[in-house]
């Protein structure tokens, strides 16, 4: 089928919830939409390398039997080459190990996703494991950013975000454990949120790093992941956390413009090191802008020791990685070995598997008082506002997974130091394109709320997205 220029104009410059209502009003047919993505991954694709299983015939029939009532119906769709099960598709996790597994069953997030009407037309670029934040792996290659070419798209999430920044999909699946859904929303321009802790189910697995990872979508409009909250969301019974749920949904919530908050505020890293003036001046014109808006504002630093925060909460890691890849075992069918995986992975692995239970579940423990402590230190605040990055996408190569020694590989994420905090805390916290350097590389905020209260962060963006709007910046590589 041919796209014409008319809807590949309206594809690039509609999100997922216009892309959804054209279907329903029957402007568009969801094939249309589905040639579309597949026109703009083509052309757009082969610069980024943001796409790397094109799964074009998937979306093509699936297309025939979408409900053209669904919040997303017809709309295309990446999901990221990490963990998530969707049946007939590859599921690598960028690792040589798994180069030839593709899943037989849905997970329950899937299921989901298709009930709201998501097309799946590819899969995203993902370092090995997810454990970078940058996203250069061995098996696939670098995705690159597509504001500059010789900068990381970020990390894990980087395929889901350049894709999205480069107007290849309207959303894209992304996951979080240490920021990897908000450090690649800063570096490529879109938004970015990791919901609480157990706001969407994990199923069919229980539980990733005691309650460490989480998993959403990257988005280019606040509304856009308002609706897919609320497509996605829910806990199974017996799913060890479940947040509070609104009486009304997000979508709706994020609509109304917050009363006066409390906004709370940092710009010096929480592990003393220096801050890009860049980055901190886009915080304080942010905080400018809600102190205008008649918001309280007022500067408050992290209490935490982050260099000690981050080594216990990387080795607490480990072992849950060790006991991953002990069960892949079954699905590969030998186990694996050095030669398998990259080397920071393999030393990931190597540490689980010498740590002991005491050591490990001392180290849950201090993840936990330590999340414990960094919630109530900012329960006075209703947001609260740092950089998402402390400093500029760094060069492609900067992060080097082919690095053996895996503390010294843990010290270069020093960037995200405003992140990992609240995957240990398991607050909400969201990534907004809210700046933009002299060189032209986008600058992202992160706001953070009360654990449960993903609606008062959805809100507040919405206002942001009007007073300091994004929508219409485009990256130098786009469609």
């Amino acid at each position: 089928m041919a796209v014409t220029e008319s809807l590949q104009r309206t594809y690039v410059e509609s999100d997922g919830l216009a892309l959804a209502e054209l279907v329903r009003k029957g402007e568009v047919q969801p094939i249309e939409l589905v040639e579309a993505a597949v026109s703009v991954i083509e052309q757009v694709n082969p610069t980024l390398n943001a796409v790397i299983h094109k799964l074009y015939d998937m979306g093509r029939d699936a297309a025939k039997t979408v409900d053209r009532q669904a919040p997303f119906a017809g709309v295309p769709y990446l999901l990221k080459e990490l963990a998530t099960s969707w049946k007939g598709a590859p599921n690598t996790n960028s690792s040589y190990y798994l180069k030839d597994v593709v899943d037989d069953s849905d997970a329950e997030v899937v299921t989901r996703l298709k009930k709201a009407g998501f097309l799946l037309v590819g899969k995203s670029n993902a370092p090995e494991n997810g454990w970078s934040i940058s996203t250069e792996p061995k098996l696939y290659g670098a995705t690159v950013n597509p504001w500059r070419a010789d900068l990381t798209a970020g990390g894990s999430s980087g395929g889901s975000c350049a894709a999205v920044s480069a107007r290849m999909v309207p959303l894209a699946e992304s996951s979080d454990a240490a920021g990897s859904i908000r450090v690649p929303a800063s570096c490529c321009g879109v938004l970015g949120l990791k919901p609480s802790r157990g706001r969407i189910t994990l199923a069919p697995v229980a539980d990733v790093w005691h309650g460490g990872a989480y998993f959403f979508a990257n988005t280019r409009t606040v509304r856009d992941s308002a609706a897919y909250l609320d497509a996605v969301a829910g806990a199974l019974p017996g799913d060890p956390y479940q947040p509070p749920v609104p009486a009304e949904t997000w979508l709706e919530l994020s609509r109304r413009a917050p009363a006066k908050l409390r906004i709370g505020y940092s710009v010096t890293p929480p592990d003393g090191r220096p801050i890009d003036p860049e980055v901190k001046q886009v915080v304080l014109d942010t905080v400018k802008v809600l102190a205008r808006l008649g918001h309280d504002v007022e500067e408050h630093n992290l209490a935490l020791d982050a260099d000690d925060a981050w080594k216990t909460y990387t080795h607490m890691s480990c072992v849950q990685t060790a006991a991953i890849f002990e069960w892949l075992s079954a699905v590969v069918g030998r186990p694996v070995t050095q030669d398998d995986v990259e080397p920071v992975t393999w030393a990931i692995i190597e540490r689980g598997r010498a740590t002991s239970g005491v050591r490990h579940i001392s180290d849950v423990e201090a993840v936990r008082q330590m999340g414990r402590a960094i919630a109530r230190d900012l329960d006075a605040y209703d947001i609260y506002l740092t950089p998402t990055l402390t400093h500029l996408p760094r060069p492609v190569g900067y992060y080097d997974m082919s690095e053996t020694d895996l503390d010294r590989y843990n010290a270069k994420w020093t960037d995200a130091v405003f992140t990992f905090p609240f995957n240990m805390s398991g607050q909400p916290a969201m990534s907004l394109p809210l700046g933009m350097s002299r060189s032209g590389v986008p600058i992202g905020v992160q706001a953070s709320a009360r654990y449960g209260d993903e609606a008062t962060i959805l809100a507040l963006a919405a206002v942001l997205e009007q007073e300091m709007p994004w929508k219409d910046r485009r990256p130098e590589v786009t469609a």
